[in-house]
């Protein structure tokens, strides 16, 4: 019989893929930890921690169940740090005749393997990982001949094709596809949120080999208590506590902030779901059965809010990456080309939302999506940053950031830089939205109810002084009519003072 390697990548830990459900003596699955991978982007080290243990567990269980693996930790002798290398040297030592990969979730990755299977003297074959509801290609397909792609028309259809809270085949369950308007509470204090799920694990030698190799990290962290969950154990443990503690109050603040609550009734499953330890149907399985059996105290809004970000939103996403890659990546419609504030990267900065917004992004490695959105990413997109510049921001500091998923939400959904592809509109706000959703600015430096002066919020100059520079890219938008009718009947006096101060904030950001 042929002799295979296998390789598995570090976001690839499905335990439950075919692959591994039967030993083979003539099969010899291949890990590495590589610098290569740490230093594309400047990762957050709690991020390449999870990532690094995650992947020696995984090996580990593999291992146990009687699998032949051969291991690279990032300090390892025999590690050449290059995939190229690393795969030529193994097929060389095990006389190997025939190589097979997993579909990789990144572009690079996939142009990559490509690369190396051309090159070499034996067999290859990829195989799907068997993760996604979707394939690469079925975005592309569900929206061939239509002028938008709509992400609540694909999430219905996603809801019908798999059963998944229908009445029948046509009508959901409670009348409704969408309970987005009940998810935009404001939390003051009630109900009480939950501790959540960590596992206070001592670092310490993952953190040592860091720092032997020179990997160059961003962010904090404490080598005592890493939270993160690093097994499928755990990752199941954090599902579970979701549907236990979290689930009952989730959609109702999914867009809440608040300077006490970092991570409020959100379940923290990203990093889980996004490294293959745990699947995005198992996910909404366990989480609706746990709904079905305490439905007299847990909103049909709760559970719809969390589905439709894993089957609608994620799904969504992946597929847009997919079908737009690798143009998708350069694109820049409202031509920005700013730099991105230092403090994004320090945390230093009197606007108090963005002071806890990247703070916590640099203690956690962690933000939810309205603090991503709306705070980090509307300040980015209203001083005119370049895009590439919050892409790498992004793609690094976050531990869930793969670029299949960080690409689209930041270049499309936060930045416009697609033009519309994933938004019909640019997701920027004053401070009013800000104030709205949390309390942020009770505690801040600068008042949100200014419009003009030193002391009024950044946010509400920028906001306009944004509508006026970008006001030929909208012209054919018409979800920016309203808006841009407000901006011509604008003063003079008062647009010109928006324009002046703005300029200001967009020279010297780490002044404010």
């Amino acid at each position: 019989m042929k002799k295979t390697l296998r390789y598995i990548l570090g976001d690839q830990l499905n335990h439950n893929h075919s692959w591994f459900q039967e030993k083979n003596e003539n099969v010899i699955y291949f890990m590495a930890e590589t610098q290569q991978e740490t230093g594309y982007v400047r990762h957050h080290v709690q991020k390449v921690v999870a990532f690094f243990l995650s992947m020696r567990n995984f090996a580990s269980e593999l291992k146990e169940k009687g699998h032949q693996v051969i291991y690279y930790e990032i300090d390892d002798k025999n590690n050449e740090q290059d995939l190229p290398a690393n795969i030529k040297k193994i097929i060389e030592q095990e006389h190997i005749d025939h190589f097979e990969y997993l579909y990789p979730d990144e572009y690079r990755l996939d142009i990559k393997l490509k690369t190396i299977c051309n090159k070499l003297d034996i067999t290859s074959e990829a195989y799907d990982t068997e993760h996604f509801y979707t394939r690469r290609e079925d975005i592309e397909k569900f929206f061939e001949g239509k002028k938008e792609m709509t992400m609540e028309y694909f999430y219905r259809d996603m809801r019908k094709k798999h059963g998944i809270m229908m009445l029948n085949d046509k009508k959901p369950e409670g009348g409704e596809w969408n309970y987005d308007k009940s998810n935009r509470k404001k939390w003051t204090g009630k109900p009480e949120i939950p501790e959540a799920k960590t596992f206070d694990k001592d670092v310490s030698k993952v953190l040592k080999q860091l720092e032997t190799m020179d990997v160059k990290t961003m962010g904090r962290i404490d080598k005592d208590n890493f939270p993160w969950p690093t097994s499928r154990e755990e990752c199941l443990d954090v599902l579970d506590y979701f549907c236990e503690n979290l689930l009952v109050h989730f959609g109702d603040y999914e867009d809440a902030l608040h300077t006490d609550q970092k991570f409020l009734f959100h379940s923290r499953l990203s990093f889980a779901m996004n490294s293959k330890m745990l699947s995005p149907k198992e996910v909404i399985e366990t989480t609706l059965d746990y709904y079905y059996d305490h439905k007299e105290d847990i909103n049909i809004s709760q559970i719809e809010g969390f589905i439709r970000q894993i089957l609608g939103w994620r799904e969504f996403m992946r597929g847009i990456y997919w079908k737009e890659m690798p143009g998708y990546k350069s694109k820049n419609e409202l031509d920005n080309t700013n730099k991105l504030p230092d403090f994004y990267w320090t945390g230093e900065t009197d606007m108090n939302c963005l002071k806890h917004s990247v703070n916590q992004s640099l203690d956690d490695a962690y933000a939810h999506h309205i603090q991503r959105l709306m705070i980090l990413g509307n300040f980015a997109l209203l001083t005119m940053t370049d895009p590439d510049e919050v892409d790498a921001w992004y793609l690094g500091v976050y531990i869930d950031a793969i670029e299949w998923v960080e690409l689209t939400n930041t270049r499309g959904m936060s930045q416009f830089a697609d033009g519309g592809i994933v938004a019909t509109k640019p997701y920027v706000s004053s401070g009013s939205y800000i104030n709205k959703m949390g309390n942020y600015c009770k505690s801040c430096k600068y008042s949100v109810s200014k419009k003009e002066g030193d002391d009024a919020c950044p946010f509400n100059n920028l906001y306009w002084n944004f509508l006026y520079e970008k006001q030929e890219h909208f012209k054919g938008n018409m979800r920016m009519n309203m808006m841009m009718s407000l901006l011509k009947k604008m003063k003079k006096e008062t647009l010109d003072n928006h324009i002046n101060r703005s300029r200001e904030i967009i020279k010297n950001p780490d002044n404010f």
